[in-house]
């Protein structure tokens, strides 16, 4: 059951990715991160208070808070980068330097012990995920994403934050470390968001695609949290990570993108990653 929720959480962080990537080259990517951000503390909220909580302590507030600001960055640069075209840098950058510092902070310093079978798939993962999210970069468009590996870089730090964070609340403190990491994410955003009040005039239903797709990432998180406490922090990092597969099989069926062969070889070995990671 841990597997199949860090999956689905993958899928949820995947189908957001995909339409926050979108919108940020619509509208400017500090509304599409600070409208997302509300988004997901409205989700997280209404989840914590249907889901029952046994003892909510101010150390796993403290924790969700901490994920929360890794969110946060993560987000406003992942965004950020997005909105300058870089996709082919951004997403891959940070997703495998994000795998790579969790993992290690897991196994280093909180117990995680993976399978051999496990370590092979963590291995398989980190190139499948740089070929999914990379291989599709030609031209002058791998020239011009070559240029801001920066935002990549710390988007990873923040999910590295976001994930070694939430996996430390207790479980029963039910969903409320996430509500409190939203907390977080929205106060910290809040300066940025008011030097660029102007670019929220936006039509209705741009923002509220904004905060849905925030909603969504939420969901993802919340996805996530759950399947921490079913699976080493590690294996779970490293499954809900494979989100960047999601993107470039929703551009081959929504948009009608073309798969090269180096995309095609990071699909099959994520695939292959998934199977290792569920059996070890």
């Amino acid at each position: 059951m841990g597997a199949l929720l860090a999956l689905a959480s993958a899928a949820c962080y995947g189908i957001v990715d995909f339409a926050g990537g979108l919108l940020s080259r619509r509208i400017h990517f500090t509304v599409v991160t600070f409208l997302g951000q509300v988004g997901g503390l409205l989700l997280a909220l209404v989840v914590a208070l249907a889901a029952p909580a046994d003892a909510v302590r101010l150390a796993d507030v403290a924790w969700g808070a901490a994920s929360g600001v890794g969110s946060a960055v993560a987000m406003h640069f992942l965004n950020r980068g997005l909105s300058r075209g870089a996709m082919s840098v951004v997403i891959p950058v940070s997703a495998v330097t994000g795998v790579a510092l969790s993992v290690l902070c897991g196994v280093l310093f909180l117990g995680d012990r993976p399978t051999a079978l496990a370590w092979l798939g963590i291995f398989v993962t980190v190139p499948a995920l740089w070929l999914v999210s990379a291989g599709g970069a030609r031209g002058a468009q791998a020239a011009a994403s070559a240029r801001v590996p920066v935002d990549g870089l710390i988007a990873s730090a923040g999910v590295a934050v976001q994930y070694i964070g939430l996996a430390q609340a207790d479980p029963a403190s039910g969903v409320w470390p996430v509500a409190a990491g939203r907390v977080a994410a929205v106060l910290l955003l809040l300066p940025n968001a008011c030097r660029h009040a102007a670019a929220f005039r936006q039509p209705a239903r741009l923002t509220g695609l904004a905060v849905l797709i925030g909603a969504g990432a939420a969901l993802g998180l919340i996805l996530y949290f759950w399947a921490t406490q079913q699976q080493m922090l590690a294996v779970a990092v490293v499954l809900a990570s494979l989100y960047p597969a999601v993107p470039t099989a929703l551009g081959l069926a929504v948009l009608g993108e073309r798969v090269t062969r180096a995309q095609t070889a990071g699909l099959v070995g994520a695939v292959a990653a998934v199977i290792l990671l569920t059996l070890g």
